[in-house]
Parts: structure tokens; C-alpha cells; sequence
């Protein structure tokens, strides 16, 4: 792709959320409107207020709840070496240093103990080898911050290819998703001096050229042309130093969309495509190709456009020699041709509309595709295989009846395989691969004879000698078996009477797989804590069907596929109700809140991180109107009534005994909001039910933004868990 984005070193989340992590690529662009409408009549004890984000009655809500929570957490005596243990992992200089190719040199954004906010820097190929890398600071954003006052958290950036020595840097205040960006020169290491500088706001920009960039963006403030989503859906052309009231309109999308957003794909040969991406619908994306720009752009011409014809739900992955590869996340059956199924990875011509696509990857039993990117010659393929990773790489093949080439690459079993980055401009590409007891490792693939070698192995920052790792399955209500990995000590006896803690995210496609995790390695398995991780539908772990079947009114299938995993853990003797925990975030977070609702008498222990609670007026909450096309809407009637059936908030019952919840959220979450569990929070209290909540100013809907915050948080969370599932004796 056109665009390579840095984002800072944190994981989106401890414990378990791999979730909305499909969000992503389109949350950059969410917007925090104000509420829609008015919202649906509120459960008692639910004050209005709590509404107002940054509202002072509101905030001394938020004061007051976490003082409570903190005046009981934070003074139990094992807070201290939670906190420490969590601190030292999260600062470890044994953490991955993540690479990524740039303008012919390796890039990394560091964040440690001398550099809370991080460190963007730059070494050689050839240096990064090294076990000892000789790094060169290019851009210091505790130095930024302070110099300018303000609370920047580093984003990442897009540069212009193929030299990428200019990038518009993304910067946030306190983690939100609202970005400011700037022009930065990464040879002089300095923003450019009357560079183009974005203001603050959620938008998305692609260079057209040096002095040229196509926006996407509120572009009076006024909220008139952001989506009810809070996504933008006006491009236009922005020149350097002309005002943005000048800015040419190239595309206009509709006011009920999603998000639209400028693109320009690129490839190692040279080529260059200007696109389009409407999206109707969260999942949908129609492209269209912006023809002409170069001449058009040489006065004041859209350009034309050519909507390409795909079908709706595809992923763009990339270009190689000037042809697109997209991933199907539908069943496509092209004029002329045999349907191609669902979880496919295609490539197809975009300047031949009469073009028959290349099939290059197929689902097959227990065999899904997870991602794929291009090099300049080569398609680096990840897949699950039961829900372990394997990578393949397709190499150009002289034989017209096999154009790629498949070589299956050989790294470890039982693990997860994550394309860190590729390079266009050679054969190069990052492999990270890990496990829920192995550290990560790094691969370069694409520069040794023997295809790929590992040039990093970090160190263990939890000790796993005595433990183990196996895969099970629990049948869910329906019948339908749901895998499950159980993280144990090695020679555990099933007796019923271990502290187990279980998660899964059960939405948007994306996969819960194998990864290492130091923070519930030395907060929980270290104290013999056993970890299960469910791979429940409406996640992609066995492809866009898993997915399908767990969406809109079909959600309560996901709700039962956790509940079964549950009390499998039960049944097995591994655990009882007693010593059972479940924690989620975001799309996970509602998933433990139905779980806590609908199961209350199931669970000991329950963690809700910014979660989304308020099922039916989720439409009107930051970002919520996006998501429709995941959980339903409360404009269909069927749709509405199941969303009222299952909506956390809704069902909090006062004849109920539940378990003591955790509930943690973010002030500055623009994307599904703190309101949610502000309502929920305040709804138990008037029900006087027992109950935790903390809520962080800074962070984001991803999470905490330094090592201290996060080890802060997180060790909150580990002596929660120690009271309520390990008691002193």
C-alpha cells in the first residue's frame, strides 16, 4: 500500500483483547459527535449528566468512584509487587524492538523508562542484525510535549514514496483518536519549517505528491460533512500553502455512510493508483479509481472516476506489477467464472475491466487466511491451521499454468505469525512469531538462500518451565464445538479448585490466537493462575463464515459459545464457580457483560474494559452508528428487539445476587466512549450492588499510553482478580 503506518509500541491490549483490532484502519478516522438524539428512557439511577464527557459533575463522578475503587485495591499488600512486575515488563529492555522499512533504513518507535512517551528512530539492515543496534534518535516526543505543552502521543505516520523521506507524522492529545498531522523531514530529523500541518481532527490523508495530498476531514468544523458515524465523506485536494477553503472537492460520499477515504497504492516497479474507498456499511468498501489526477491536478480537474467492480466486503492488501491483491471476506462468483469462496486471497488486473481475477489462496477444512502483504516480487500469506499460524510465500512463477509459487515456510508450532513488515522496494519482509509461553521471535524472510532466518529471539519475561499449553473444546448450546487454549501448570490435578481466568472478543473478524503476554505471565500464571482463551464465533478464526455466524440477531450464538467454554472449565474439574474470572475489552467488554448478566450465577470474577454496555443506544455513542453492520440497528425492528434482549445495561435486575465487577474505562475514548460504563456503573450503584470502576483520563480507547499508567491499571486489575479468585487463607 501507499501508506506504511508507525503506531506506538503498546499492545491494544492486556490480558486478552485482540479486538477491535479490525477497527483500526477505519478508527483513525472516528469523530466524537455529539449525542445523535436523545437517548432511549434510561434504567433509574442513571444521572443525564454522566453524558458530558468532560462535564464537571461528571467528573466528579469519575473522582469519587475512583477513589473508592482505588482506596481498596491500592493498599492490599500484593499492589506494590504487581505494580512493580508489571512496570519492569513493560519497560523491559528485552521487549521486541518491531522494525519497519523506510526509505532504505530500519525504523522503530521506543518506549521505556527514560522515554515514557517513546522515541522514534532509525538504524541500517545491517546494524539491526546486531544484537547490539546502533540507533539514532530522529524524533523524541517527551521533548516535543514539553517544549510545546502539550500531551502528544505518537500515532505513526505516512510518508511519500519511493524516497519516504517526508511522512506526516500523527500526533494525539492523551491517546484519542483525533489526530494532528504534520510535516516531518526524516533525513534533517526536523517538522518542515511552513510544512503542511492538519489540525486536530479525525481524518485521513494520502500523498498525491510532494506539494499535493488528498484529505479527508470535517472541513468546517461544523460536523456538516462527517458521516452519523463521525467519519468524514468529503475528499478534497489540498496544496501546499493554499488555504483549506480552497481546497478542490474530488469526491463527495453520502451523509449515510460509513467513511470515505482517499488512498494512492503503490508498488515496487514504480506504479501509482489514486483511489477512492466508500463504505456504505462498516464491512462494505467500494473502490474507485481516480484517473487523470496528474493532469488534472496541474489545474483545478477532479480527475474521473472508475468504480472498480468487486464484490462489497473485500480487504485491500496491497499491489504487485501493477496488479491489486484483496482478500474476500464474501463468496464471489466474477461474470463468466466459478464462485470463489469467502476467506480467498485474489488477485485481479484494476486497469482491465474484462480482467479474470488469480486465485492464490483457498479456505480449506481448519485452514483460513489471516493476512497477506506484497514485497516487490512476492505475496507473504499468514493463515491459521486450527488456529495456529503458518506463512507461506507466493514467488512469481515463468509457467502460465502456475504464475505463484508456493513455498511453505518453517518456523514454530503452537504459535501465532504476525507480518510485521515488507519491503516494495526489495524481497524483504518481518515476521514476528510467538506463543502463549515463548517470547517473541523475529524472522527476516526474502535476503538468505534458505528464505527466511531468525535474527531475533527475546528473552523470556515470565518463567514457563512448569507450564503447559493444550487445546480443548466446549459445545455451545447449538451443538457447535468451540476450541479453547488452557495455559496450566504442567502437572495441574483437575480438582477443581484453580483460579482460572477466561477471555475471548467474539467479533468483527478478528482472531484470538496465541500470544505472549508478560503482563498475565507475572500477574497471573506466576501465581497460579490458570488462563483459558476461547475461540468463540464471530471472530475470523476459522474465517468470514465464523463471523457470519455470530453477527446481528445471530449474536446470542457468540454469547453462548463463552458461556459453554465456561462451564466446560467446570465440568473438567480445572476450576469452579468460585475460582472462575472472565475479563473482556471493547467488543469483548459486552461480551462479559452479557455473560454477567445472563450468567451471573457462572462467574466470581468479572473485568469490563471500556466496554460497550448500552446496547440500545449505542447508535448514539462516539462512534456507534458505525458498527450497525456488526451488532444490528435499533431502526430494524428485528434487529432491536434482539439488541434490547441482550443489552447489559438493561438487564442489571435488583432480585439479583451478581459477582463484584471491575470496571475500567477511558475519559478520552472517542471510539466507543466512557458512557457506557459510566451507566452501567451508576446503575448498580442505585441497585446498591457492590462493584469497582476506574476510570483513566488519558489513553484512549486502546489503553493506558506509558509504562506507568499501564502497570497502574493493570495491577489494579491483578489484585481485583487476587481477592476475588486467590483469597488469603
Amino acid at each position: 500500500m501507499a501508506a506504511r503506518l508507525f503506531s506506538r509500541e503498546k499492545s491494544c491490549s492486556q490480558y486478552s483483547d485482540w479486538g477491535i483490532v479490525l477497527t483500526a484502519a477505519l478508527s483513525v478516522l472516528l469523530t466524537v459527535p455529539a449525542l445523535a438524539q436523545q437517548p432511549e428512557a434510561l434504567p433509574s439511577g442513571v444521572p443525564t449528566y454522566l453524558d458530558e464527557i468532560h462535564g464537571a459533575q461528571a467528573q466528579d463522578w469519575v473522582e469519587r468512584q475512583n477513589r473508592k475503587t482505588v482506596s481498596v485495591l491500592e493498599v492490599d499488600p500484593r499492589y506494590r509487587d504487581f505494580y512493580d512486575q508489571i512496570l519492569s515488563a513493560e519497560q523491559s529492555k528485552d521487549r521486541l524492538d518491531e522494525p519497519a522499512f523506510l526509505g532504505g533504513n530500519i525504523w522503530n518507535f521506543w518506549q521505556d523508562g527514560h522515554h515514557p512517551r517513546g522515541i522514534w528512530r532509525r538504524t541500517t539492515l545491517a546494524s539491526y542484525r546486531q544484537i547490539l543496534t546502533g540507533w539514532q534518535t530522529k524524533l523524541d516526543i517527551d521533548a516535543l510535549a514539553s517544549r510545546e505543552h502539550e500531551n502528544w502521543v505518537f500515532e505513526g505516520a505516512d510518508c511519500l514514496k519511493p524516497k519516504e523521506r517526508y511522512c506526516l507524522v500523527a500526533l494525539s492529545s492523551g491517546g484519542e483518536d483525533a489526530r494532528t498531522l504534520r510535516e516531518y523531514d526524516t533525513q534533517a530529523g526536523l517538522f518542515v519549517l511552513n510544512g503542511f500541518t492538519l489540525p486536530r481532527a479525525k481524518q485521513s490523508a494520502a500523498w498525491v505528491d510532494r506539494d499535493t495530498l488528498l484529505v479527508a476531514r470535517d472541513w468546517d468544523g461544523t460536523g456538516s460533512m462527517v458521516t452519523a458515524s463521525g467519519y468524514p465523506f468529503v475528499i478534497r485536494r489540498v496544496v501546499r500553502n493554499e488555504p483549506f477553503d480552497q481546497a478542490l472537492e474530488i469526491y463527495r460520499g453520502e451523509k449515510n455512510d460509513v467513511a470515505v477515504v482517499p488512498l494512492v497504492v503503490t508498488d515496487g516497479d514504480g506504479n501509482r493508483i489514486f483511489l477512492v474507498r466508500r463504505s456504505p456499511e462498516f464491512f462494505s468498501s467500494r473502490f474507485a479509481v481516480l484517473e487523470g489526477m496528474e493532469t488534472a491536478f496541474q489545474g483545478r480537474q477532479k480527475g474521473t472516476l472508475r468504480w472498480l467492480t468487486l464484490p462489497d466486503r473485500v480487504d485491500l492488501k496491497g499491489m504487485i506489477h501493477g496488479t491489486f491483491v484483496f482478500s474476500l471476506e464474501e463468496d464471489w462468483t466474477p461474470t463468466g467464472e466459478n464462485k470463489i469462496p469467502a476467506g480467498s486471497l485474489v488477485a485481479l488486473d484494476p486497469h482491465d475491466a474484462q480482467a479474470r481475477p488469480e486465485i492464490l489462496f483457498t479456505p480449506e477444512s481448519g485452514k483460513v487466511l489471516e493476512d497477506a502483504a506484497v514485497t516487490r516480487n512476492t505475496i507473504i500469506v499468514t493463515y491459521l491451521e486450527h488456529v495456529q499460524g503458518r506463512v507461506m510465500v507466493l514467488h512469481a512463477s515463468p509457467d502460465v499454468n502456475e504464475r505463484w509459487h508456493q513455498v511453505v515456510l518453517p518456523l514454530p508450532d503452537m504459535s501465532f505469525v504476525h507480518i510485521v513488515d515488507t519491503d516494495q522496494s526489495s524481497d524483504a519482509a518481518f515476521l514476528k512469531v510467538e506463543s502463549f509461553l515463548s517470547p517473541p521471535q523475529l524472522w527476516l524472510v526474502g535476503t538468505s538462500q534458505a528464505g527466511v532466518e531468525k535474527i531475533r529471539q527475546t528473552k523470556p519475561l515470565f518463567n514457563a518451565d512448569d507450564l503447559a499449553v493444550e487445546q480443548l473444546q466446549a459445545r455451545s448450546a447449538d451443538g457447535t464445538e468451540i476450541p479453547y487454549f488452557l495455559i496450566r501448570p504442567r502437572n495441574m490435578t483437575r480438582d477443581g479448585t484453580h483460579p482460572t481466568l477466561l477471555t475471548a472478543y467474539g467479533g468483527f473478524l478478528a482472531s484470538v490466537t496465541p500470544r505472549y503476554d508478560p503482563v498475565i505471565g507475572r500477574a497471573w500464571l506466576a501465581h497460579g493462575g490458570v488462563y483459558a482463551v476461547a475461540n468463540i464465533r464471530g471472530g475470523g478464526e476459522f474465517g468470514p463464515v465464523w463471523h457470519e455466524a455470530g453477527k446481528t440477531i445471530h449474536r446470542q450464538r457468540v454469547f453462548d459459545d463463552f458461556t459453554a467454554v465456561g462451564r466446560d472449565l467446570v465440568k473438567r474439574k480445572i476450576t469452579s464457580r468460585d475460582r472462575l474470572g472472565i475479563r473482556g475489552r471493547s467488543n469483548g467488554g459486552l461480551l462479559v457483560g452479557v455473560a454477567f448478566t445472563q450468567h451471573p450465577e457462572l462467574w466470581k470474577a468479572v473485568i469490563m474494559g471500556v466496554p460497550l454496555l448500552d446496547m440500545v443506544n449505542y447508535e448514539s455513542l462516539a462512534a456507534g452508528a458505525s458498527w450497525a453492520d456488526e451488532y444490528g440497528s435499533m431502526k430494524n425492528p428485528d434487529e432491536a428487539h434482539f439488541l434490547e434482549s441482550i443489552s447489559p445495561l438493561q438487564h442489571l435486575k435488583a432480585d439479583v445476587q451478581y459477582p463484584t465487577p471491575f470496571i475500567f474505562t477511558s475519559t478520552s475514548d472517542d471510539r466507543v466512549g466512557p458512557v457506557h460504563a459510566r451507566r452501567f456503573a451508576a446503575r448498580l450503584e442505585a441497585l446498591k450492588k457492590p462493584f469497582f470502576y476506574y476510570e483513566d483520563v488519558e489513553g484512549g480507547h486502546s489503553g493506558t499510553v506509558n509504562a506507568e499508567e499501564v502497570a497502574h491499571e493493570r495491577a489494579l486489575e491483578a489484585v481485583y482478580l487476587a481477592q476475588q479468585l486467590m483469597p488469603v487463607q
